[in-house]
Parts: C-alpha cells; structure tokens; sequence
C-alpha cells in the first residue's frame, strides 16, 4: 500500500493522523459535555484503556509479521548466496569448455541479484534473466556427457537449491507481505483509540498538548518501522546484501588453474 510513497512521507502521514484524530475527539468532548453532565460521567476511562491495549496488540501482532519476513528475507540472502557458492565449486571439476561457461552464468546471476536489490525498477527484468539462467545452466548439464554420474548428479543438487530458493526469494520479495486489510484494520485502530482519547480530554475540558504530542510521536515512529520492515528493497532498514557482495568478489577471483 505505501511501496510508493516515502518513508518519511509515510511518518508524516501516520503523525498528522493521529493527531488530527485526537483532535477531532477533543472538540466532539467538549461539545458533548456541554451538551450533557451525564457525559461527564460515563465510564470513558475504561473504554479508552481497552482501546489502547486493542491498538497496542495490533502493533506487537503487524511488527512480529514486518519482524518475521524481515528475518527471513536475510537468511535467504545467505543461503542464496552459499548455494551459488557450492555450484561454482562443484563447476570446477567440470572439463572446459562447460566449466568456464557456468562460471560466468553464475557470475552474471549474481550481479543481476545484486543490481535488481539496487535498483526496483529494474528488478522485474532481472526475474526474468534469471530464469533464463536457470534454463542455460540446466542444458550444460545435460550435455556433459563426459562428465561422471557423481559430478553430474551434485552439480545438479546445486542447481536445483539455486532454482529453488531463487522461487522463495523472489516470493519473499514481492508477495510476502503484509496484507492491505492488516493495514486497514491497524490504522482504523490507531484512529479510532487517538479519537477516543481525545474525546476522554474533551470531556473534562483540560489536556497536555505535549503529552498528546509524545504519544503521536511514539505511535507514529512504531508504525513507520512496521512499514520500513515491511519494503523489501527501499525504506531506512533494508536486507544487507553483503553475502552476495562478498561472493560477488570471489566468483571474479581466478580459480587456480586459471592463474595458471
């Protein structure tokens, strides 16, 4: 819902909603209370802390979602980048010219990975690149012949983990993410217990402006973190790729019968 707009932009957004919220249910208060005593004496208190211990479920419930995609994101990150690494290995003891050639596949897919992260507009292309790459390194594998059944078959387990995780990367990418109606529902929330809260100082016609603004800060940082854990590839906290970077250099290093 918010890949489009700013991260900051997002924390504005999420601040003057808040605080319009309390606003709007400050002067709903004071009119109401004006209107009757007996609103004075409603028990407000009580639905407005279960208003805010329903709000402060919902943010633990939507950061331990944004937390766990988060984490996993991050481990795909290295087992990508190990499984590239035990293919390119695996590929050494394979005769040339198929040696050299599934080198610089895995060269060029690395670098794909590491420039679609870069860039997002340019992520979709790199997809598709991808699994073109998948499809070439899979047909010089059916065509060593010359090579033994026990190579063949463990440089296939290579690939195959290759493929594989390219499938759960890219879902975790681009589909594993927090739901519109999880946002919907959390910021409905938010508005409804900032509202009621506002309403509850309208009601006895006194509140502490810098208190109200505390708390609007608070909520707003914790909701714009939700939503930087939630963007896989912008925003403040974003995956290190530094795994793929590292295998990046390796893979352009010479083997040692290269240096030969």
């Amino acid at each position: 819902m918010f890949d489009s707009i700013s991260i900051w932009l997002v924390f504005l957004m999420s601040l003057a909603m808040i605080v319009i919220s309390v606003e709007i249910g400050y002067h709903v208060g004071i009119i109401r209370a004006r209107k009757s005593e007996r609103e004075r004496e409603a028990p407000i208190d009580a639905v407005v802390g279960s208003t805010l211990g329903l709000l402060a479920f919902m943010l633990a419930f939507t950061f331990g979602m944004a937390t766990s995609r988060y984490d996993a994101r991050k481990q795909l990150v290295v087992d990508e980048a190990n499984a590239i690494r035990t293919a390119d290995l695996r590929a050494q003891l394979v005769p040339e010219p198929q040696r050299s050639a599934i080198r610089a596949l895995l060269r060029e897919y690395v670098d794909l990975w590491l420039h679609g992260v870069q860039y997002s507009s340019e992520l979709a292309q790199a997809i598709r690149r991808s699994e073109q790459i998948h499809a070439i390194l899979w047909s010089h594998l059916t065509s060593m012949e010359q090579v033994q059944p026990p190579e063949r078959l463990a440089l296939a387990a290579a690939f195959v983990e290759i493929i594989n995780l390219h499938t759960k990367r890219v879902t975790a990418v681009t589909s594993n993410r927090i739901y519109g109606a999880i946002w919907v529902a959390l910021y409905s929330v938010a508005m409804l217990a900032m509202g009621i809260l506002g309403y509850r100082a309208g009601l006895s016609g006194r509140r502490s402006t810098i208190a109200i603004l505390a708390l609007a800060l608070s909520f707003s940082a914790v909701l714009t973190l939700i939503n930087d854990l939630d963007r896989p590839q912008q925003g403040l906290v974003g995956v290190s790729q530094q795994t793929l970077i590292d295998l990046q250099s390796k893979l352009r290093a010479p083997t040692s019968d290269e240096a030969k």
